[in-house]
């Protein structure tokens, strides 16, 4: 069984191979899942959190089990917009600028290489995120 935290490894492998394409970005333990970052900034930040403890994530727990979340940086501006239709993406419970999506079966993976590009690009160094093709 798994606890708080766990992140199911075909998640952790759609996201190593995304990550892997961020300059010098590189995959660590966090307090709790996994977080890729580059330098000391975190450009996304996947767990499973305890629905019981953060009441945020209630709403998208399935039969009881607690959903697996990836949160990210996001423009201010286009935080709203992203978060508005609801499921998957809500706004994180911190920051001005970070948005959560549920993964899962559903999950367009080209969208979320997309957010985790423009993730990295908001967080990287200029001449870093420069190395980007759009």
């Amino acid at each position: 069984m798994s606890g708080p935290g766990d992140v199911p490894p075909e998640i952790l492998d759609w996201l190593r191979v995304i990550c892997a394409d961020l300059p010098e970005a590189y995959e660590e333990p966090a307090w709790i899942g996994v977080r890729w970052r580059i330098r000391k900034r975190t450009v996304a930040h996947v767990y499973t959190p305890d629905p019981d403890r953060f009441g945020v994530y209630a709403p998208y727990t399935v039969d009881g089990v607690p959903p697996t979340v990836m949160t990210f940086r996001v423009p201010a501006d286009d935080l709203l917009g992203l978060t508005a239709a609801g499921f998957p993406f809500f706004r994180a419970p911190w920051g001005h600028d970070v948005a959560a999506a549920v993964l899962g079966d559903h999950t367009d993976w080209t969208e979320i290489a997309e957010l985790v590009t423009d993730s990295y690009r908001r967080m990287a160094p200029k001449f870093l995120a420069a190395r980007m093709s759009r």
